[in-house]
Protein backbone atom coordinates (compact mmCIF):
# COMPACT_ATOMS: atom_id res chain seq x y z
CA UNK A 1 0.00 0.00 0.00
CA UNK A 2 1.20 3.50 -0.86
CA UNK A 3 0.13 6.74 0.77
CA UNK A 4 1.62 10.20 0.11
CA UNK A 5 0.79 13.49 1.83
CA UNK A 6 2.29 16.98 1.77
CA UNK A 7 3.57 17.70 5.27
CA UNK A 8 5.48 21.01 5.00
CA UNK A 9 5.77 24.01 2.71
CA UNK A 10 3.68 25.31 -0.15
CA UNK A 11 4.01 26.77 -3.63
CA UNK A 12 5.55 30.00 -2.33
CA UNK A 13 8.03 28.33 0.04
CA UNK A 14 11.55 27.13 -0.71
CA UNK A 15 10.79 23.55 0.28
CA UNK A 16 7.75 21.43 -0.43
CA UNK A 17 8.01 18.23 1.61
CA UNK A 18 6.06 15.01 1.07
CA UNK A 19 5.69 12.03 3.39
CA UNK A 20 5.55 8.76 1.49
CA UNK A 21 4.38 5.70 3.46
CA UNK A 22 4.83 2.25 1.90
CA UNK A 23 3.67 -1.10 3.28
CA UNK A 24 3.82 -4.64 1.94
CA UNK A 25 6.61 -6.92 0.79
CA UNK A 26 10.02 -5.51 -0.13
CA UNK A 27 9.15 -6.33 -3.75
CA UNK A 28 5.98 -4.22 -3.50
CA UNK A 29 7.87 -1.41 -1.76
CA UNK A 30 10.43 -1.46 -4.58
CA UNK A 31 7.65 -1.21 -7.15
CA UNK A 32 6.14 1.82 -5.41
CA UNK A 33 9.49 3.61 -5.01
CA UNK A 34 10.31 3.05 -8.67
CA UNK A 35 6.91 4.32 -9.81
CA UNK A 36 7.45 7.52 -7.81
CA UNK A 37 11.02 7.88 -9.10
CA UNK A 38 9.82 7.53 -12.70
CA UNK A 39 7.21 10.22 -12.07
CA UNK A 40 10.08 12.48 -11.02
CA UNK A 41 12.04 11.75 -14.21
CA UNK A 42 14.31 8.87 -13.16
CA UNK A 43 15.37 6.25 -15.68
CA UNK A 44 17.80 3.32 -15.24
CA UNK A 45 21.35 4.03 -16.32
CA UNK A 46 23.66 1.74 -18.30
CA UNK A 47 26.04 -0.37 -16.24
CA UNK A 48 29.08 -2.50 -16.93
CA UNK A 49 27.54 -6.00 -17.24
CA UNK A 50 30.20 -7.75 -15.16
CA UNK A 51 29.98 -5.12 -12.41
CA UNK A 52 26.19 -5.13 -12.46
CA UNK A 53 26.07 -8.91 -12.10
CA UNK A 54 28.45 -8.71 -9.13
CA UNK A 55 26.36 -5.91 -7.60
CA UNK A 56 23.23 -8.03 -7.65
CA UNK A 57 25.09 -10.95 -6.10
CA UNK A 58 26.47 -8.71 -3.34
CA UNK A 59 23.03 -7.30 -2.57
CA UNK A 60 21.47 -10.77 -2.51
CA UNK A 61 24.05 -11.95 0.06
CA UNK A 62 24.42 -8.83 2.22
CA UNK A 63 21.37 -6.63 1.66
CA UNK A 64 18.47 -8.88 0.59
CA UNK A 65 15.90 -6.14 1.27
CA UNK A 66 17.45 -3.94 -1.41
CA UNK A 67 17.81 -6.90 -3.77
CA UNK A 68 14.07 -7.61 -3.46
CA UNK A 69 13.22 -3.93 -4.07
CA UNK A 70 15.32 -4.05 -7.25
CA UNK A 71 13.19 -6.97 -8.42
CA UNK A 72 10.20 -4.69 -7.85
CA UNK A 73 11.88 -2.01 -9.96
CA UNK A 74 12.42 -4.50 -12.77
CA UNK A 75 8.71 -5.35 -12.73
CA UNK A 76 7.77 -1.68 -13.13
CA UNK A 77 10.21 -1.30 -16.03
CA UNK A 78 9.21 -4.56 -17.70
CA UNK A 79 12.77 -5.88 -17.45
CA UNK A 80 14.32 -9.19 -16.51
CA UNK A 81 15.68 -8.61 -12.96
CA UNK A 82 18.74 -10.69 -13.90
CA UNK A 83 19.66 -8.58 -16.92
CA UNK A 84 23.17 -7.15 -16.78
CA UNK A 85 23.01 -3.94 -18.82
CA UNK A 86 21.01 -1.51 -16.64
CA UNK A 87 21.28 -0.58 -12.95
CA UNK A 88 17.87 -1.00 -11.28
CA UNK A 89 18.65 1.16 -8.24
CA UNK A 90 20.04 4.64 -7.61
CA UNK A 91 16.59 6.24 -7.82
CA UNK A 92 18.16 9.67 -8.05
CA UNK A 93 16.18 12.80 -8.81
CA UNK A 94 18.57 15.57 -7.67
CA UNK A 95 22.36 15.76 -7.18
CA UNK A 96 23.84 14.84 -3.82
CA UNK A 97 26.32 16.28 -1.27
CA UNK A 98 26.14 18.29 1.97
CA UNK A 99 27.83 20.13 4.85
CA UNK A 100 26.16 19.60 8.28
CA UNK A 101 26.54 19.35 12.06
CA UNK A 102 25.37 16.55 14.36
CA UNK A 103 25.32 15.83 18.09
CA UNK A 104 24.65 12.61 20.04
CA UNK A 105 23.40 12.98 23.61
CA UNK A 106 23.56 9.55 25.33
CA UNK A 107 20.98 8.61 27.96
CA UNK A 108 23.54 9.25 30.72
CA UNK A 109 23.87 12.90 29.60
CA UNK A 110 20.16 13.52 28.92
CA UNK A 111 17.85 15.19 31.41
CA UNK A 112 15.12 12.57 30.84
CA UNK A 113 17.37 9.55 30.17
CA UNK A 114 16.50 9.36 26.45
CA UNK A 115 19.38 9.09 23.99
CA UNK A 116 18.99 11.59 21.15
CA UNK A 117 20.73 12.50 17.91
CA UNK A 118 20.30 16.04 16.62
CA UNK A 119 21.53 17.32 13.29
CA UNK A 120 21.47 20.28 10.90
CA UNK A 121 21.43 19.39 7.20
CA UNK A 122 23.30 22.16 5.36
CA UNK A 123 23.19 22.44 1.58
CA UNK A 124 23.10 24.84 -1.37
CA UNK A 125 19.75 26.66 -1.88
CA UNK A 126 20.50 26.73 -5.62
CA UNK A 127 19.70 24.82 -8.78
CA UNK A 128 22.03 22.11 -10.03
CA UNK A 129 23.01 24.37 -12.94
CA UNK A 130 23.98 27.21 -10.59
CA UNK A 131 26.06 24.88 -8.42
CA UNK A 132 27.93 23.83 -11.58
CA UNK A 133 28.54 27.50 -12.50
CA UNK A 134 25.97 27.96 -15.28
CA UNK A 135 22.63 29.76 -15.58
CA UNK A 136 19.55 27.83 -14.43
CA UNK A 137 17.38 26.23 -17.08
CA UNK A 138 13.85 27.59 -17.56
CA UNK A 139 11.66 26.25 -14.77
CA UNK A 140 14.56 24.54 -12.97
CA UNK A 141 13.92 24.16 -9.25
CA UNK A 142 16.57 24.37 -6.51
CA UNK A 143 18.14 20.95 -6.16
CA UNK A 144 17.10 20.46 -2.50
CA UNK A 145 13.64 22.01 -2.71
CA UNK A 146 11.61 18.76 -2.87
CA UNK A 147 12.77 16.42 -0.08
CA UNK A 148 10.89 13.29 0.92
CA UNK A 149 10.20 11.69 4.27
CA UNK A 150 9.78 7.98 3.51
CA UNK A 151 8.34 5.47 5.96
CA UNK A 152 8.57 1.82 4.91
CA UNK A 153 6.74 -0.87 6.88
CA UNK A 154 7.63 -4.24 5.30
CA UNK A 155 5.69 -7.40 6.01
CA UNK A 156 8.89 -8.86 7.48
CA UNK A 157 11.88 -7.10 9.02
CA UNK A 158 12.59 -3.61 10.33
CA UNK A 159 10.36 -0.65 9.59
CA UNK A 160 12.11 2.68 9.07
CA UNK A 161 11.63 6.39 8.46
CA UNK A 162 14.21 8.29 6.41
CA UNK A 163 14.67 11.75 4.93
CA UNK A 164 16.18 12.11 1.48
CA UNK A 165 16.67 14.95 -0.94
CA UNK A 166 18.35 12.97 -3.69
CA UNK A 167 17.73 9.22 -3.85
CA UNK A 168 14.43 7.55 -3.10
CA UNK A 169 16.37 4.37 -2.26
CA UNK A 170 18.99 6.17 -0.15
CA UNK A 171 18.78 8.57 2.78
CA UNK A 172 20.49 11.41 4.62
CA UNK A 173 18.77 10.77 7.99
CA UNK A 174 17.12 7.55 9.14
CA UNK A 175 15.79 5.63 12.15
CA UNK A 176 14.29 2.15 12.35
CA UNK A 177 11.79 0.41 14.60
CA UNK A 178 14.61 -0.98 16.77
CA UNK A 179 15.80 2.56 17.57
CA UNK A 180 18.94 2.55 15.39
CA UNK A 181 19.53 6.07 14.02
CA UNK A 182 21.97 7.08 11.26
CA UNK A 183 22.90 10.46 9.76
CA UNK A 184 25.48 11.28 7.09
CA UNK A 185 27.81 14.29 6.89
CA UNK A 186 30.67 15.36 4.64
CA UNK A 187 33.77 13.84 6.22
CA UNK A 188 36.60 15.98 4.87
CA UNK A 189 35.25 19.25 3.51
CA UNK A 190 38.67 20.78 2.85
CA UNK A 191 39.63 17.92 0.50
CA UNK A 192 36.28 17.26 -1.22
CA UNK A 193 36.57 17.06 -4.99
CA UNK A 194 34.21 16.66 -7.95
CA UNK A 195 33.77 13.04 -9.02
CA UNK A 196 35.94 11.80 -11.87
CA UNK A 197 33.85 8.73 -12.65
CA UNK A 198 30.21 8.28 -11.68
CA UNK A 199 28.91 4.76 -12.21
CA UNK A 200 27.35 2.06 -10.03
CA UNK A 201 29.94 -0.08 -8.25
CA UNK A 202 29.78 -3.23 -6.14
CA UNK A 203 28.69 -2.56 -2.57
CA UNK A 204 26.84 0.38 -1.03
CA UNK A 205 27.12 3.95 -2.31
CA UNK A 206 27.46 6.91 0.03
CA UNK A 207 23.76 7.76 0.32
CA UNK A 208 22.72 4.10 0.29
CA UNK A 209 24.78 3.30 3.38
CA UNK A 210 22.37 4.75 6.00
CA UNK A 211 19.46 2.87 4.38
CA UNK A 212 21.57 -0.31 4.38
CA UNK A 213 22.05 0.04 8.15
CA UNK A 214 18.44 0.82 9.07
CA UNK A 215 17.30 -2.12 6.90
CA UNK A 216 19.70 -4.68 8.36
CA UNK A 217 20.80 -3.66 11.89
CA UNK A 218 19.10 -3.30 15.27
CA UNK A 219 21.98 -1.89 17.33
CA UNK A 220 25.44 -0.36 17.23
CA UNK A 221 27.32 -3.67 17.49
CA UNK A 222 25.46 -5.10 14.51
CA UNK A 223 26.09 -1.87 12.58
CA UNK A 224 29.83 -2.08 13.23
CA UNK A 225 29.97 -5.63 11.91
CA UNK A 226 27.83 -4.75 8.89
CA UNK A 227 30.12 -1.83 8.00
CA UNK A 228 33.34 -3.75 8.54
CA UNK A 229 32.04 -6.49 6.26
CA UNK A 230 30.63 -4.21 3.57
CA UNK A 231 32.10 -2.88 0.35
CA UNK A 232 31.59 0.89 0.09
CA UNK A 233 32.22 3.60 -2.45
CA UNK A 234 31.60 7.31 -2.96
CA UNK A 235 31.83 9.73 -5.85
CA UNK A 236 34.40 12.42 -5.02
CA UNK A 237 32.98 13.60 -1.68
CA UNK A 238 33.71 11.21 1.17
CA UNK A 239 31.10 11.04 3.93
CA UNK A 240 31.11 9.93 7.52
CA UNK A 241 28.20 8.62 9.56
CA UNK A 242 26.97 9.05 13.11
CA UNK A 243 25.26 5.82 14.24
CA UNK A 244 23.40 5.52 17.57
CA UNK A 245 21.03 3.01 19.13
CA UNK A 246 18.32 2.64 21.76
CA UNK A 247 20.80 1.10 24.22
CA UNK A 248 22.78 4.33 24.61
CA UNK A 249 25.70 3.43 22.33
CA UNK A 250 27.05 5.51 19.43
CA UNK A 251 30.03 5.78 17.09
CA UNK A 252 31.17 7.58 13.96
CA UNK A 253 32.15 5.55 10.90
CA UNK A 254 34.61 7.12 8.49
CA UNK A 255 37.38 6.25 6.08
CA UNK A 256 40.75 7.95 6.02
CA UNK A 257 42.33 9.58 2.99
CA UNK A 258 44.25 6.33 2.44
CA UNK A 259 41.05 4.27 2.44
CA UNK A 260 41.51 2.96 6.00
CA UNK A 261 38.33 2.34 8.00
CA UNK A 262 37.76 3.93 11.41
CA UNK A 263 35.24 3.43 14.20
CA UNK A 264 35.44 6.56 16.36
CA UNK A 265 34.09 6.41 19.91
CA UNK A 266 34.87 9.16 22.41
CA UNK A 267 33.77 7.78 25.78
CA UNK A 268 30.31 7.88 27.31
CA UNK A 269 29.58 11.60 26.91
CA UNK A 270 28.12 13.63 24.04
CA UNK A 271 29.60 12.99 20.59
CA UNK A 272 29.89 15.98 18.23
CA UNK A 273 30.36 15.64 14.46
CA UNK A 274 30.83 18.26 11.75
CA UNK A 275 32.88 18.09 8.53
CA UNK A 276 36.42 16.97 9.32
CA UNK A 277 37.90 13.53 9.92
CA UNK A 278 37.40 12.77 13.61
CA UNK A 279 40.10 10.10 13.73
CA UNK A 280 42.65 12.79 12.78
CA UNK A 281 41.33 15.37 15.27
CA UNK A 282 39.44 13.47 18.00
CA UNK A 283 40.01 15.96 20.85
CA UNK A 284 37.42 18.78 20.77
CA UNK A 285 39.74 20.82 23.02
CA UNK A 286 42.62 20.61 20.56
CA UNK A 287 41.25 21.42 17.11
CA UNK A 288 43.00 23.31 14.30
CA UNK A 289 41.91 26.78 13.29
CA UNK A 290 39.44 27.04 10.44
CA UNK A 291 40.56 27.97 6.94
CA UNK A 292 38.54 29.53 4.10
CA UNK A 293 37.90 26.01 2.78
CA UNK A 294 36.91 24.33 6.05
CA UNK A 295 33.36 25.71 6.19
CA UNK A 296 33.70 26.53 9.94
CA UNK A 297 33.86 22.81 10.75
CA UNK A 298 36.10 23.31 13.79
CA UNK A 299 34.21 26.32 15.11
CA UNK A 300 30.89 24.49 14.85
CA UNK A 301 32.27 21.46 16.67
CA UNK A 302 33.70 23.63 19.46
CA UNK A 303 30.32 25.33 19.86
CA UNK A 304 28.47 22.02 20.08
CA UNK A 305 30.99 20.59 22.51
CA UNK A 306 30.99 23.60 24.82
CA UNK A 307 27.19 23.69 24.87
CA UNK A 308 26.70 19.98 25.56
CA UNK A 309 29.38 19.16 28.14
CA UNK A 310 28.69 19.22 31.86
CA UNK A 311 25.05 19.37 32.98
CA UNK A 312 22.37 17.02 31.67
CA UNK A 313 20.93 18.19 28.35
CA UNK A 314 17.18 18.61 27.92
CA UNK A 315 15.41 18.14 24.56
CA UNK A 316 14.98 21.92 24.33
CA UNK A 317 18.67 22.51 25.04
CA UNK A 318 19.64 20.03 22.32
CA UNK A 319 17.58 22.03 19.85
CA UNK A 320 19.18 25.25 21.12
CA UNK A 321 22.65 23.80 20.49
CA UNK A 322 21.69 22.96 16.92
CA UNK A 323 20.25 26.45 16.44
CA UNK A 324 23.56 27.92 17.58
CA UNK A 325 25.39 26.32 14.62
CA UNK A 326 22.63 26.76 12.05
CA UNK A 327 23.62 28.57 8.86
CA UNK A 328 22.70 32.26 8.83
CA UNK A 329 20.54 33.86 6.13
CA UNK A 330 23.44 35.89 4.77
CA UNK A 331 23.09 36.49 1.00
CA UNK A 332 26.88 36.15 0.69
CA UNK A 333 26.86 32.60 2.10
CA UNK A 334 26.25 29.69 -0.32
CA UNK A 335 24.63 27.37 2.26
CA UNK A 336 21.47 27.20 4.33
CA UNK A 337 20.39 24.73 6.99
CA UNK A 338 17.64 23.02 5.00
CA UNK A 339 16.31 20.90 7.83
CA UNK A 340 17.00 20.11 11.46
CA UNK A 341 16.21 16.64 12.79
CA UNK A 342 16.10 15.17 16.28
CA UNK A 343 15.97 11.38 16.76
CA UNK A 344 14.70 9.99 20.06
CA UNK A 345 16.19 6.49 20.07
CA UNK A 346 14.13 5.44 23.10
CA UNK A 347 10.79 6.47 21.59
CA UNK A 348 11.92 5.51 18.03
CA UNK A 349 10.86 8.89 16.60
CA UNK A 350 12.27 11.31 14.04
CA UNK A 351 11.31 14.99 14.46
CA UNK A 352 12.07 17.51 11.71
CA UNK A 353 11.73 21.20 10.89
CA UNK A 354 12.16 22.22 7.23
CA UNK A 355 13.54 25.47 5.75
CA UNK A 356 10.84 27.51 4.00
CA UNK A 357 13.02 30.35 2.72
CA UNK A 358 14.91 33.41 3.97
CA UNK A 359 12.67 35.42 6.24
CA UNK A 360 10.12 32.59 6.45
CA UNK A 361 11.89 30.69 9.27
CA UNK A 362 11.11 26.95 9.40
CA UNK A 363 8.11 24.67 9.37
CA UNK A 364 6.56 23.53 12.60
CA UNK A 365 8.27 20.49 14.07
CA UNK A 366 6.89 17.30 12.55
CA UNK A 367 7.16 13.95 14.34
CA UNK A 368 7.40 10.62 12.46
CA UNK A 369 7.55 7.06 13.76
CA UNK A 370 8.98 4.12 11.76
CA UNK A 371 5.87 2.02 12.36
CA UNK A 372 3.42 4.71 11.13
CA UNK A 373 0.88 3.29 8.70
Amino acid sequence: MKNMTRVAGGKDDFQLVHHLTLTGSQFEIGRALTEEARRLGWAPIPADPAVNRARRTWFERHWPQHHARMDGAAAVLGLDPDQDDLALDGLNYVPEGTGCSALWIPPSAAADGHGRVGRNYDFFPMTSSEVMGTAPRPGELPMASRPYVITTVPDEGLASTVITMSDLDGCMDGINSAGLAVVLLVADFEHAAPPEHVAPQVGVGSVQLPRFLVDTCENVEQAKQALLGAKQYDHGTSLHYLVADAHGQAFVWERGRDGSEHIVQLGDGPLCVTNHLLHRHPDPMNLPEDTPGSFRTYERLRTLYEGSKGAAVSPRELRDHLRAVRQSEDPALPFRTLWTTVFDTADRTLSARFYLGDGRTYSEELVFHPSDR
